[in-house]
């Protein structure tokens, strides 16, 4: 790892598990760390005044960007009420929480609230070691939006995925190393029916962080 203790970075955070073990992740990285959080028309308006308290708690700057055109250019049940959310992964095809384009749109929000701050890092929650089978939380397309992003703004940015090839006993292992596993089991907001910590129980994020505590409190009490 690099050293950036003299360089700043933003975070896009949403306050929930992923998101909220990045954000400090961060802070022990970079001398300046700010939070960006977006609203786009998704299920549950807790997520946004969730991710502003537990950034508050943080001590870190935080920003709310309104990307609500997401929301009306593909259904998806996560921005749409009227459709019922997927608890798995259908054959042959992406669940229908799948939101397109929105990691790519976020990244460009952004990379240009960063540019206009002078900011070079971004920092992204993606996963493809343990993940609903999204096709923007591959590393590839981060590569590639890096690349894309740099050559749009002719700018240098550098987008950092600690969580890239983590699954979620690892996330859960990762935030007990920065010394924040009480706060990212009590204080986040990772159910996408909009109920804190341990959430509703059977939605798709909520099946894959309680399977991955599950795992890392059996690791870690056979450690003991």
């Amino acid at each position: 790892m690099k050293d950036y203790q003299e360089q700043d970075a933003l975070v896009l955070f949403s306050g929930g598990q992923d998101s909220t073990t990045c954000l400090y992740w961060a802070k022990r990285q970079f001398r300046n760390t700010y939070a960006l959080c977006f609203i786009y028309g998704q299920r549950h308006s807790q997520e946004v005044e969730n991710a502003r308290r537990i950034a508050d708690m943080a001590r870190t700057p935080f920003q709310v960007l309104d990307a609500g055109i997401i929301s009306r250019l593909a259904p998806n049940s996560l921005t749409d009420f009227s459709v019922e959310m997927d608890e798995g992964k259908p054959a042959g095809s992406y669940p229908n929480t799948f939101v397109p384009g929105r990691n790519l749109l976020f990244l460009t929000f952004a990379a240009t609230l960063a540019y206009a701050q002078g900011v070079k890092h971004l920092v992204t929650g993606v996963s493809e070691a343990d993940y609903s089978g999204y096709p923007d939380c591959r590393d590839t397309f981060i590569r590639s939006a890096n690349a894309t992003l740099n050559l749009a703004m002719d700018n240098q940015f550098v987008i950092h995925t600690p969580l890239m090839w983590r699954n979620k006993k690892e996330v859960w292992r990762l935030a007990d190393e920065l010394d924040v596993f009480d706060i990212v089991k009590n204080e986040t907001l990772t159910c996408y029916n909009g109920i804190l910590a341990e959430g509703c129980g059977h939605c798709p994020a909520c099946r894959l962080r309680n399977k991955g505590l599950q795992e890392y409190l059996a690791e870690r009490g056979n450690n003991l």
